[in-house]
């Protein structure tokens, strides 16, 4: 029978586990905000970090994609240096130096030196973010509890771009463009001073580091990137569009080849012989290539065609988040009694009505009457499926395998975006070179000889016709995405498939054998 000093102690220590785990959920929901709104809260200060810095047009593009192909390209080995080292210590490891390397970026005075230290954060950002991931799969029991700390970091997942753009608004408005790196320091050293004291050490696991697998992947999906920007600029004949697309292929088979020969590859090919796995993936593919088309194509709209400032561009996208955290806590909490599915397919619906509704804007659209409601309905789709999505890519993986298996969805995400953020660009540079020159046509038939000879010297149009241009190639940009969306819907529906173990599982039951 336990004393009155003994049952005091365990309701102490119960009342505490609640406490404690919160905080732990602060902290490690707080990094993966840092490391997810860090891809958008730089698009604001893009024209103020070109004149401060002196980039060319097609070099600043590099400012973002540094950044999201580093991350993207690393998120497999980060995920596995969290399995073999420890995750709370990768964890740590991955925050200090997103840290430094934001300070680097705050105090940069060349192109390379800023572009080095964008490559620096996206390393950074590789280890923490899947190993955050991971440390929710030892912190949090399975079922109601593990939902809810799923449903929150998906939530911050998905909505952490809409508050990057807010943020950077504020930041470069008020301050200057280096403050979106600096910011970061002081939130970084925040969480790595709580984390040792609220999350617990995973046991280390024996391992070496696939480091062929890691640098054949990156460079793979790096060059595939690249060839897609190459094709927008240059044409699809380009000779470095194709040299970069068959250099791409060939470290990609590679990285195939390599995976199946490690005994500990970073990406365990065995992970996707399981249907739900691999078409969460394909899904997070679709669904990250839409949502960076939907922040990038909007926010040209807004500040080139509506003549938003960078604080009211951001203020607009604050709805976006607000609804998705909305939908995800919804969904987390109706996950256990309907699974996972159908939020999966209503989503994937949700994400490609709202942007087939983008397809209607114009130069003569408003905030409120051709971008509101669309934005709405796609963050709406957008909290339903990162929840889920979430779920089921850790759904049956053992825990020795969770960093890898994380970092695999991680890498869905950053390298879908960057992928079909590239796929759009592409389309958007053909729909406006095909738009500029009827619009050429229309301005040079109404022109007077001096505008005749100006438009000969300069080559630019009129703003009201710029705008007909830039109008009808994200317009033309939404309907690829919105294709997108729709493909994720369809994959849920044919591929994915819920047993009833795996609803028990998230009602918190102890999991029987599988009798499906």
């Amino acid at each position: 029978m336990a004393t009155p000093h003994t049952a005091s102690a365990q309701a102490a220590e119960t009342s505490e586990r609640p406490s404690r785990k919160n905080l732990a959920l602060l902290v490690i929901a707080s990094c993966q905000l840092m490391v997810v709104l860090d891809i958008t809260i730089v698009n604001i200060a893009l024209p103020h970090i070109q004149t401060g810095l002196g980039f060319s047009t097609t070099g600043l593009s590099w400012v973002v994609n540094a950044y999201t192909l580093t991350f993207g390209g690393l998120l497999l080995l980060g995920g596995r240096t969290g399995d073999i080292l420890g995750r709370r210590r990768m964890f740590l490891f991955g925050v200090l130096l997103f840290a430094l390397a934001s300070l680097l970026g705050g105090l940069a005075q060349e192109e390379w030196q800023l572009l080095a230290a964008r490559s620096l954060q996206g390393m950074g950002g590789a280890i923490a973010s899947p190993t955050a991931l991971a440390l929710i799969t030892t912190t949090f029991n399975e079922g109601p509890e593990r939902n809810r700390a799923f449903g929150v970091f998906a939530g911050v997942s998905a909505g952490g771009g809409a508050i990057g753009l807010l943020a950077g608004g504020i930041l470069v408005e008020w301050l200057n463009w280096r403050w979106v790196f600096f910011v970061n320091v002081p939130i970084a050293l925040a969480i790595a001073l709580a984390a040792p004291r609220v999350i617990n050490e995973s046991p280390r696991r024996p391992g070496h580091f696939d480091l062929a697998g890691a640098l054949t992947a990156t460079f793979g999906v790096g060059l595939l990137v690249y060839g897609f920007i190459r094709a927008a600029q240059e044409g699809w004949s380009d000779p470095l569009t194709i040299g970069s697309f068959a250099a791409a292929a060939a470290l990609l088979a590679t990285f195939v080849l390599v995976e199946r020969g490690s005994p500990q590859p970073i990406t365990p090919l065995h992970m996707f012989a399981d249907r739900n796995r691999s078409g969460t993936y394909v899904i997070m593919l679709c669904l990250a290539a839409a949502i960076f088309g939907m922040f990038f194509f909007l926010t040209l709209f807004a500040q080139d065609v509506l003549h938003f400032s960078p604080l009211r561009t951001g203020l607009a996208f604050l709805p976006v988040s607000a609804v998705i955290a909305v939908a995800a806590a919804f969904t987390s909490k109706m996950l256990p009694r309907f699974g996972p599915k159908p939020f999966m397919v209503t989503g994937g619906i949700l994400v490609a009505g709202g942007l087939f509704w983008l397809t209607q804007i114009d130069v003569n659209s408003t905030y409120v009457g051709g971008i509101l409601g669309p934005i709405l309905v796609f963050a709406g789709g957008m909290g339903m499926e990162f929840v889920s999505l979430t779920l089921m890519a850790l759904s049956n993986v053992p825990e020795r395998e969770t960093g890898a298996a994380s970092g695999m969805l991680n890498a869905s995400q950053q390298v879908g975006g960057s992928l079909g953020l590239s796929i759009l660009v592409t389309v958007f540079g053909t729909s406006s070179r095909n738009a500029g020159k009827d619009q050429a046509q229309q301005y040079l038939s109404t022109a007077t000889p001096a505008q005749r000879a100006e438009f000969q010297r300069t080559h630019q149009l009129p703003q009201q016709y710029a705008d007909k241009v830039l109008t009808s190639g994200i317009a033309d940009a939404f309907v690829a995405a919105a294709c997108m969306g729709l493909l994720a819907a369809l994959v849920a529906a044919l591929v994915i498939q819920v047993r009833a173990s795996d609803l028990a599982r998230l009602q918190g039951a102890t999991e029987s054998s599988d009798t499906d």
